[in-house]
């Protein structure tokens, strides 16, 4: 099928604000790597936009191959303000707000996640719902974030890896790709097929995902049956609950492990209703 594209977005259907956000950080792991620069672009019902930018001094230095991607170095953050300082007035941004990135799912959120929580602040992200952009790009496309700005918006992405360069190309790709998708079918795992591009925040959040995670970085998941089991190790597969009552002390190996915080939180609070039960 041939398929033509006009480059006329499609204004999304909103039942919350929705925050695109994009961050440059120190590295690439979740549990211990750090936030210098956050952009977040804030679509409100009306359409109307807010930006908020902000260069953050992760309080450890920024790797060298870190500075060749993004640019930013110790010396750009030294005077910035720490992400506890600020964290406070970014909970409060994004508060009643759905969000959204590219490849946010995976990395964005998940590490937002463990700032909020190492500065003190339980927030609870994964009561939102997210879109992750890269993920439907990657289903129809499998490509990166300067080609899909080329294919769904005719535009070449200049000051790639600019956070605010990225997270504004991101929210424009995503209103292209309600209009390039709306009548294309897409073929699932299973074989069966479906219209999934609707402008619907519901349905782009289900469409966009990838997991069944119940933390961010899948260490706990879903089962067919919505139990959470582990999905790592010698226990994989087995419930969380059921783990818990029978190997007690497999919770203080994982709450004084090398373990995401959020994971640690999620493995609590599972610890604690079985308890209440």
């Amino acid at each position: 099928m041939q398929r033509f594209f006009y480059f006329i977005t499609m204004e999304l259907n909103l039942r919350n604000p929705l925050i695109f956000i994009d961050l440059e950080t120190t590295g690439i792991n979740i549990a211990s790597d750090r936030i210098v620069e956050i952009a977040l672009l804030k679509i409100n019902l009306d359409g109307s936009e807010e930006e908020k930018l902000l260069r953050i001094n992760p309080e450890m230095p920024i790797p060298e191959k870190s500075i060749r991607i993004h640019g930013i170095t110790d010396e750009d953050v030294k005077d910035c303000h720490t992400f506890r300082e600020v964290a406070k007035s970014l909970a409060a941004f994004i508060e009643g707000c759905d969000l959204a990135g590219f490849n946010s799912n995976r990395f964005d959120i998940p590490l937002l996640a463990e700032e909020f929580l190492r500065a003190g602040i339980d927030i609870e992200l994964k009561k939102k719902k997210f879109i992750d952009v890269q993920a439907i790009f990657h289903k129809m496309e499998k490509r990166t974030l300067k080609a899909a700005y080329k294919l769904y918006c005719d535009k070449n992405l200049e000051d790639a890896h600019s956070a605010m360069a990225d997270t504004k190309a991101t929210y424009e790709v995503l209103k292209s790709q309600l209009d390039f998708y709306k009548n294309v079918e897409y073929e699932d795992n299973e074989g069966n097929k479906s219209v999934p591009i609707v402008n619907d925040v519901d349905l782009l959040c289900e469409f966009s995902a990838y997991d069944r995670n119940v933390d961010f970085v899948g260490r706990i998941v879903y089962d067919e049956n919505d139990v959470e089991v582990f999905n790592f190790g010698k226990n994989k597969g087995l419930p969380v609950e059921k783990v818990l009552k029978e190997q007690p002390g497999y919770y203080g190996w994982i709450m004084n492990g090398d373990f995401p915080l959020y994971t640690k939180k999620v493995l609590t609070a599972i610890k604690l209703r079985a308890f209440n039960k």
